[in-house]
């Protein structure tokens, strides 16, 4: 009789162990685990300079773990060339949002849509986020809750798995902050991931949470001959 293989659970598509990050030569995170997947959302919380940013950086692979492992769909980046095949998977939200001032809306979100091999998607991404009627108005002359909703289109127009949110609702009005909150859900029920830091609550439906406590700087140590 011929032997029937089991399968168990499908391996998290990301998942970090004991992973830790570095700043300044200092540990600002250390020890921290969690699984992410297809249709899961992380929320992330802690004060101000606990590391939630560093940590998302980390995670878009811009930056190496100092411990810890951090393995994307059963792979362990640390293998040479993963981290070139996991980079285009993933879109980071920061707080710099690089957009051109010189630019049209329209032409800020079509630039990366296609440098990154897409077409037809620009207008779309604009109406979702309300700016479909200013897509002709130069960037210089957003406020700061339309540029917030600039960057989030130019991450719709290229469509990637996970995305990393630094803060994402920040500069939002409560029309603004809904629309991004249905923005995830709609990618959650399509099998993508979300991974957010926030200061404020947000709607994520059965998601997990990670809080980072607050961070003491360590104090360097000088040795007399570092001034002579």
């Amino acid at each position: 009789m011929a032997a029937r293989l089991r399968r168990g659970p499908p391996a998290p598509w990301l998942l970090g162990s004991g992973l830790a990050c570095m700043r300044n030569e200092q540990v600002i995170v250390r020890d921290i685990n969690f699984t992410l997947h297809r249709g899961s959302a992380v929320v992330l919380t802690g004060p101000n300079a606990s590391g939630k940013s560093s940590f998302l950086r980390l995670l878009c692979g811009f930056i190496k773990p100092s411990a810890g492992r951090l393995f994307w769909d059963g792979n362990d980046l640390s293998q040479a060339g993963l981290y070139d095949l996991y980079r285009p998977q993933v879109h980071l939200i920061a707080a710099k949002d690089a957009i051109k001032k010189a630019m049209t809306v329209y032409e800020n979100v079509h630039f990366w849509e296609v440098l990154e091999g897409g077409e037809g998607r620009t207008q779309w991404a604009l109406d979702k986020m309300g700016l479909g009627t200013i897509a002709q108005e130069k960037a210089v002359v957003l406020s700061m809750g339309q540029r917030k909703r600039l960057q989030l289109a130019r991450m719709l127009a290229v469509p990637r798995p996970l995305w990393l949110l630094d803060e994402p609702s920040v500069g939002l009005d409560t029309e603004g902050v809904e629309i991004l909150e249905d923005l995830m859900d709609e990618h959650r029920r399509k099998g993508g991931m979300v991974f957010v830091a926030t200061h404020v609550p947000i709607k994520l439906h059965d998601a997990m949470h990670l809080m980072f406590p607050p961070r003491v700087p360590q104090l360097r140590q000088y040795n007399a001959g570092d001034y002579a």
